[in-house]
C-alpha cells in the first residue's frame, strides 16, 4: 500500500514538472490549517454538554481554494508552509494527489494553523477558535523564487489579511509582470488596514458583514437589490476595481468601477455543513475571472462550487470538468 502511494506521488510530481515547464496556473498564497470539527448527535444545546462526532481535516482558506481549483481539473500552484511532522506530510501528499504544484511549500516548526469549530444541527458554526501560523517564511520564498513564480502565473490568489510585508512583495511582482490579483477576506479587521492594497486588487470577495465593516455601514436586513445599489456607490468612491459581496442563501452581489453591477442567486441545496462554501465560491470566481468570464459568469461558477460543498461534510468541492462550468475544454490538463 505504501509503495502504491509513493508511486502515485511520484507520478503526480512528474506531471507537475511538466506543468511547471508550461506555466504555474493560478498561484495561490496563504496558510494551511488543521480543522477540528464537532457535530452533535442529537439536538445541540448551547452552553451544555453535547455528545457528538469529532473529525479532523485539512483546511485553511487558501489551501481549500487551491484544492477547489485543482478539482476543476486545473493545475494551481500553492505557496505556503506546513510543519515538519506527519500532518505536514499528509497535507502535501493530498495536494499532490489532486495535482496541485507543491514545489514552493516550505516545512518549518509550527507551520500549521488550527481551527476548532462546533456546529449546530443546521450545519452552521456556533463557536470557533483559530490559531494562525507564522507565515514569514513565505517572504523568503518570494525573495528566492518570486520572479519565476509570478512571471509564470496565470493569475494570483491571496488572502488580503496576510502580513503586509508579504502582500507588498506579491503586489510589486504582480504589477511588474502584469498579473491579475484576486483577494478574499479571512479577517476584515486586519484587511481594513490594507485599504491601499484594495485599490490595487483586481477583485476582492467578502461577505455582507465584512463589507459592512469595510464601509462602516450596517447591511443587516438589506435586500440584494438594495445592497447592489449601495455597493456600486461604495466601490466607486473607494476606487476599488471590482468587488463581490456574498449574502448566504440570498446569493451574491457585485459591482465595479466602470459602473456595472448585478446579482447572482445561490443554488438551492440541502445544507449539511457550510464550512468551505465561501472558499469554494471564491475559487470559482478566481477561475472564472482568470479564464475569460466577467463578474456575472464568475459568480455563477462560484455559486455552483459553493453549492457542491454545502451539501457534504467536505471542506472542498467534488471533481468537475471545465466544460461543466462553461470554461474552454482546452483548460483541462492531461
Amino acid at each position: 500500500m505504501e509503495e502504491e502511494t509513493r508511486q502515485k506521488d511520484a507520478e503526480g510530481e512528474g506531471k507537475d514538472a511538466k506543468s511547471r515547464a508550461e506555466g504555474l496556473g493560478i498561484v495561490v498564497f496563504g496558510a494551511v490549517f488543521v480543522d477540528v470539527k464537532g457535530y452533535p448527535l442529537s439536538q445541540y444545546i448551547p452552553g451544555g454538554k453535547n455528545a457528538g462526532r469529532v473529525i479532523q481535516v485539512h483546511g485553511g482558506v487558501s489551501r481549500n481554494v487551491a484544492e477547489d481549483i485543482a478539482n476543476v481539473e486545473l493545475r494551481p500552484t500553492f505557496i505556503s508552509i506546513v510543519d515538519e511532522g506527519g500532518m505536514g506530510t499528509d497535507v502535501i501528499r493530498k495536494l499532490q494527489r489532486h495535482r496541485v504544484n507543491t514545489d514552493y511549500i516550505r516545512r518549518v516548526e509550527g507551520g500549521l494553523g488550527t481551527w476548532l469549530a462546533v456546529f449546530n444541527n443546521e450545519g452552521d458554526v456556533v463557536a470557533s477558535i483559530s490559531g494562525r501560523p507564522d507565515l514569514s517564511e513565505i517572504s523568503d520564498i518570494l525573495k528566492e523564487h518570486g520572479e519565476e513564480i509570478i512571471s509564470r502565473a496565470d493569475s494570483v490568489v491571496l488572502e488580503i489579511d496576510m502580513d503586509s510585508a508579504i502582500l507588498k512583495q506579491i503586489f510589486s511582482l504582480s504589477e511588474k509582470y502584469r498579473k491579475k490579483i484576486y483577494a478574499v477576506v479571512s479577517n476584515m479587521s486586519i484587511a481594513m488596514e490594507r485599504r491601499d492594497l484594495l485599490k490595487r486588487t483586481d477583485c476582492i470577495v467578502c461577505n455582507e458583514q465584512e463589507a459592512g465593516l469595510l464601509f462602516s455601514e450596517n447591511y443587516e436586513g438589506r435586500s440584494p437589490e438594495e445592497l447592489e445599489k449601495e455597493l456600486l456607490e461604495k466601490v466607486q468612491l473607494a476606487k476599488i476595481p471590482r468587488m463581490i459581496v456574498t449574502m448566504g442563501e440570498r446569493g451574491a452581489v457585485y459591482a465595479e468601477q466602470s459602473g456595472a453591477s448585478g446579482r447572482c442567486p445561490s443554488k438551492r441545496v440541502h445544507v449539511i455543513d457550510t464550512t468551505g462554501a465561501g472558499d469554494a465560491f471564491f475559487a470559482g470566481v478566481a477561475i472564472g475571472l482568470t479564464y475569460g468570464k466577467g463578474l456575472c459568469g464568475a459568480c455563477e461558477i462560484g455559486s455552483r462550487l459553493a453549492a457542491s460543498v454545502i451539501c457534504t461534510k467536505e471542506n472542498v468541492s467534488p471533481r468537475f470538468l471545465p466544460e461543466e462550468l462553461g470554461l474552454p475544454a482546452g483548460l483541462r490538463s492531461s
